[in-house]
């Protein structure tokens, strides 16, 4: 879509025009709704992602004199949904968020040996966390759970500062002992031929 079938629109958002809202939500709301709920959202979170972008836009529009010059703004209206979407996983649910960039890569990754080194990955990083000791599996499972710092400094019963010493040394025992298992330089390889392919 060109920017003189954006304009209409643009300048309908930037004025309040009540038709035009009514018209882009009608238009982007089901897109929206059915992006969120696939991937782990409610209800409430489609209407707050939406309100959220719709002021996003606004602002764009009003004040920075955002132009699409060939991207329909509906394309780009749903970016920024997305985004946001991601980002709020990101932060509030981070096991969930790792399934989205997972079912992303699988809609994109069509070949059999991108599937495979993904397996074995997720095999190597499940052998070797199982070897962990008990409290460092106690932290990262809180780390994978989303726990804050905080929060898991309220739970162990211990100091903030100890926490964080003891997130940092449980991830890296953990890398110790995948970077010291036979197979990962062969999956790192794999990957990397993935990555170039």
């Amino acid at each position: 879509m060109s920017t003189i079938k954006n304009r209409p629109i643009t300048e309908g958002i930037i004025n309040g025009n009540h038709q035009v809202l009514k018209s882009f939500y009608k238009k982007n709301l089901p897109i929206v709704r059915r992006f969120i709920l696939q991937y782990y959202g409610c209800t409430e979170d489609v209407e707050d992602i939406f309100q959220e972008a719709m002021i996003l836009l606004y602002h764009q529009l009003r004040y920075k004199n955002l132009e699409l010059p060939k991207a329909s703004i509906h394309s780009y209206f749903i970016g920024i949904c997305k985004n946001l979407w991601r980002n709020q996983l990101r932060k509030t649910k981070p096991l969930e968020h790792l399934e989205l960039i997972e079912n992303y890569i699988q809609d994109n990754l069509d070949s059999i040996d991108d599937i495979i080194t993904r397996n074995d990955q997720r095999n190597l990083l499940h052998k070797h966390f199982s070897r962990l000791t008990d409290s460092n599996k106690e932290m990262l499972t809180m780390v994978f759970d989303g726990k804050s710092n905080k929060d898991i400094a309220r739970i162990t019963g211990c100091s903030e500062g100890y926490t964080r010493k003891k997130r940092t040394l449980s991830r890296k025992s953990l890398m110790e002992l995948i970077f010291q298992d036979p197979l990962f330089p062969e999956l790192k390889e794999s990957s990397a031929k993935v990555i170039l392919n």
